[in-house]
C-alpha cells in the first residue's frame, strides 16, 4: 500500500494565461511538444485480440493504425502509403483479412509492415520492396491498455510508466471486462477536461451525488509531480462503492482498504483513469480544436460478473454519465470564461494543489517559463 505523501501545493501558484486555452498557435506548439512525443494511451488492447484486428486513433494530428500482426505482437503504422502517401484505412476499427492494401494503386502490405505487393513496380531499376515498409510507430501494452508513441526516439515505455503502474498491478486491470462505451464531445480545451478531474473542491457545487460518497476532505494523493498525478478518496459508510445506490455493482477488484477507497489517476497526456472497489471506468481524450476535445469512456468490470444476480453495471454508468456531463458543462463556461478578454489567471488553494503540478508538468514539456 502506498502513503500518503506530502501536499504539492506551493504559494503563488495561479491558472494559466488565456491564450493557454483559446490561442490556435499554442495548440500547434502542444501538438509538437506534447503529444508528438509523449506515449498515448489507444484504448484497450483487448480491441485487438486477434490477427487482423485493427483500430484507427489520431496522435498529434497523426492517422496511426494500431494492428495486432499474424505473429501476435501488436503494432503501429503511420496510415500513409509508401508509394504516394495515400491514406490506407478509413475505418476506424476492424479486421485486415490478409493484408493491408492501398486503395489507390494496390501497394500491399504484411500486417507486420512489410511491403508484399507493389504493381508494375518490377520495371523499375533497383526497386525492392525491403526498402519500402510503412513508416511505424512504438507500442507498448500495459495493465490492458494499448499505448502508442510517434516519437522517432522515444522514452522506453517502462521506464516512463514505472511510477503509476506500480500502483496498479494490484487491481488486475489486464482481466477486466468492457460493460459499456460511451463518448462526448466537449466544447472546450483538453487541458481544462484534465486539471477538473484532477481536484473535487468543486465537488459539493457541482457533483452532490459523488459528493455524499466520496467527500473532496477525505482525499490522499500518493502521485504528487510529474506526468502521473493523483490518489484516493475514502468512501463514506455504509456504502461500498460509487453508484446510484451506493452498493457494489459487480464482482470486487480490490482487496483489504482498497474496498473502502477509489482512486483517480491522471496520465499525461491524454489518460484518465478512476478505479473503484467493483469497476474502473476510463476516459481518453483526443483534443480536436483548442476549443474542443472528444472523449472516449469505458466501464470494466471482473470476469464473470454477468453470470452473478447481482451484477448491475447500469448503477455505476447512470452515476458517472450524470457527474460527467455535469462536469463537461462546467468546463464548457470556464472554457466560455477563460475566452473574455477580461480573463486573467487566479490563484490556486491547497486544495488544487494536484491541478496545480499538472500545469508545472505541462509547462516543463512545453518548454515555458511563466
Amino acid at each position: 500500500m502506498f502513503q500518503k505523501t506530502a501536499s504539492s501545493y506551493r504559494q503563488g501558484a495561479k491558472t494559466l494565461p488565456g491564450e493557454f486555452y483559446t490561442s490556435p498557435d499554442v495548440f500547434a506548439r502542444e501538438r509538437e511538444a506534447i503529444f508528438a512525443r509523449q506515449w498515448h494511451c489507444a484504448g484497450r488492447a483487448v480491441r485487438l485480440a486477434a490477427p487482423g484486428d485493427y483500430l484507427l486513433r489520431d496522435v498529434a494530428g497523426e492517422s496511426v493504425i494500431a494492428v495486432r500482426g499474424r505473429d501476435g505482437v501488436a503494432r503501429a503504422f503511420f496510415n500513409v502509403c509508401r508509394h504516394r502517401g495515400t491514406r490506407l484505412c478509413e475505418q476506424a476499427s476492424g479486421r485486415f483479412a490478409d493484408a493491408i492494401q492501398c486503395p489507390y494503386h494496390a501497394w500491399t502490405y504484411a500486417t507486420d509492415g512489410r511491403l508484399i505487393g507493389a504493381p508494375h513496380m518490377q520495371d523499375v531499376e533497383d526497386f525492392d520492396t525491403a526498402d519500402y515498409p510503412l513508416h511505424q510507430a512504438a507500442v507498448a501494452e500495459a495493465h490492458g491498455f494499448l499505448f502508442v508513441n510517434v516519437d522517432t526516439g522515444p522514452q522506453p515505455f517502462d521506464e516512463w510508466f514505472r511510477p503509476v503502474g506500480e500502483r496498479l498491478a494490484r487491481f488486475g486491470l489486464a482481466s477486466l471486462e468492457a460493460g459499456h462505451r460511451a463518448e462526448y464531445e466537449v466544447e472546450a480545451n483538453w487541458k481544462l477536461v484534465f486539471q477538473n478531474y484532477s481536484e473535487c473542491l468543486h465537488c459539493p457545487i457541482i457533483h452532490p451525488e459523488l459528493a455524499s460518497l466520496l467527500p473532496y476532505q477525505s482525499s490522499a494523493n500518493d502521485l504528487v509531480e510529474g506526468p502521473f498525478l493523483g490518489g484516493y478518496m475514502d468512501l463514506t459508510a455504509p456504502h461500498e462503492s460509487v453508484t446510484m445506490t451506493g452498493r457494489a455493482c459487480a464482482r470486487p477488484i480490490a482487496h483489504g482498504d482498497d474496498r473502502r477507497r477509489a482512486y483517480y489517476y491522471s496520465v499525461m497526456p491524454n489518460l484518465l483513469l478512476s478505479i473503484h472497489p467493483d469497476y474502473v471506468n476510463y476516459y481518453v481524450a483526443t483534443p480536436l480544436a483548442a476549443d474542443r476535445t472528444r472523449i472516449e469512456s469505458e466501464w470494466l468490470f471482473a470476469p464473470g460478473s454477468r453470470d452473478d444476480g447481482g451484477f448491475n453495471p447500469a448503477d455505476a454508468v447512470t452515476f458517472w454519465d450524470i457527474v460527467n456531463r455535469q462536469d463537461w458543462r462546467i468546463i464548457e463556461q470556464s472554457q466560455q470564461g477563460i475566452a473574455s478578454r477580461r480573463y486573467t489567471p487566479g490563484p490556486y488553494s491547497p486544495r488544487e494543489s494536484v491541478p496545480a503540478a499538472w500545469d508545472r508538468e505541462y509547462l516543463r514539456l512545453m518548454n515555458c517559463d511563466l
